[in-house]
């Protein structure tokens, strides 16, 4: 396996889940049988870095069953380092289970839908406040986190910000993607927790879901993304990211893909990126899906790994929407491809047979 970027070092921390998906676009309620893989934003980012030669590393915690070594077991396949992974006893983890949710396929005009069975997941029952996360951290270059796990859990949401601050401290490339999900947290809970973030964070994934008021002291005014569409142009959103910079000027970096979905069989993604002073506005893809589900972690392990191999502004935005496409057209939650080459050929519309 062939290590980028002078092998610096890739960690990230989250929950692994185990998917069941109907085989053959079934529905749930229909079905007499399922697929089992494994996936989650951040287990899904580690794998798509891993399987394209970056040193990467997951933490976490699974029950000590065979569940939960089956996930890890998964990690590994992919080239994932697990050392990490803490294997909890029903002592430490009551409940002892893994997190698991059930996605069933769209297809032309019915979309997809997710039923997740998370609750008393062994991470979010984990007592973190006695671990070291400076000696965690300590042999890293990029920590990767996501506004997924502090939703579990008070003691994951103190975690995320405790890994942060010690890997600001320690040097560390910090990326975070608030990832909104409806069935954890509510809105404004998820926003004022992803906003103590911010000041950690040197790459940003998306524009929600933060407070980015117009005035601090009379919130009334509103805030700088009220009124924005859900599909800007070029001025809209890059007058979004300059307000950003101009609150949070540590922030190197924000990245965003503006899906357009024709059906549930076919999108069109885009994307923009602030880097170094300016607004880059990506390639538009238009695709037919085989598999919906990672496609914006898959636009951030592209991203990360296009940053990281020290591409230029347009590259890596290119790249990391590619890395979203591709990802469509691959079964589970994770953009497994082992060639980098074969996302520069999309990135560069280049469609012809590799032989």
């Amino acid at each position: 396996m062939q290590i980028i970027n002078g092998g610096k070092r890739f960690i990230t921390m989250g929950e692994i889940l185990l998917r069941l998906t109907p085989p053959n676009y079934n529905k749930i309620r229909m079905t007499s049988s399922f697929e089992a893989t494994y996936g989650g934003s951040e287990a899904n980012i580690a794998m798509a870095l891993a399987s394209l030669g970056v040193d990467s590393s997951f933490f976490s915690v699974v029950p000590n069953n065979s569940l939960g070594k089956s996930a890890v077991r998964s990690l590994r396949s992919n080239d994932v380092h697990c050392t990490p992974v803490i294997l909890s006893t029903p002592e430490e983890t009551p409940t002892h289970r893994l997190g698991s949710y059930f996605l069933e396929t769209g297809f032309g005009i019915r979309a997809s839908k997710v039923i997740y069975d998370r609750k008393h997941s062994a991470l979010s029952e984990y007592d973190f406040s006695n671990y070291d996360v400076k000696s965690l951290l300590k042999n890293y270059d990029w920590l990767h986190l996501s506004g997924i796990t502090p939703a579990l859990s008070p003691s994951c949401a103190e975690l995320v910000l405790n890994m942060m601050a010690a890997a600001k401290e320690l040097g560390l490339t910090v990326s975070f993607d608030g990832n909104f999900r409806s069935a954890l947290w509510t809105w404004e809970e998820a926003r004022d927790f992803c906003t103590k973030c911010l000041p950690y964070v040197d790459v940003l994934f998306g524009i929600e879901p933060y407070h980015l008021w117009k005035d601090e002291n009379d919130h009334s005014k509103g805030d700088w993304k009220d009124g924005v569409p859900f599909h800007p142009n070029y001025e809209q959103q890059e007058e979004v990211f300059e307000h950003f910079i101009e609150k949070w000027p540590n922030i190197k970096c924000i990245a965003r893909h503006v899906r357009y979905a024709h059906s549930g069989s076919e999108n069109s993604l885009k994307a923009f990126m602030w880097y170094d002073g300016h607004t880059f506005e990506s390639r538009q893809f238009t695709f037919t899906i085989l598999d919906r589900v990672g496609g914006g972690d898959a636009f951030a392990s592209g991203l990360i790994y296009a940053m990281m191999d020290g591409e230029k502004p347009m590259d890596i935005l290119n790249f990391a929407v590619a890395s979203s496409v591709i990802k469509h057209t691959i079964h589970g939650d994770a953009n497994i491809t082992d060639d980098a080459q074969v996302i520069r050929n999309l990135m560069n519309m280049n469609y012809d047979i590799k032989r």
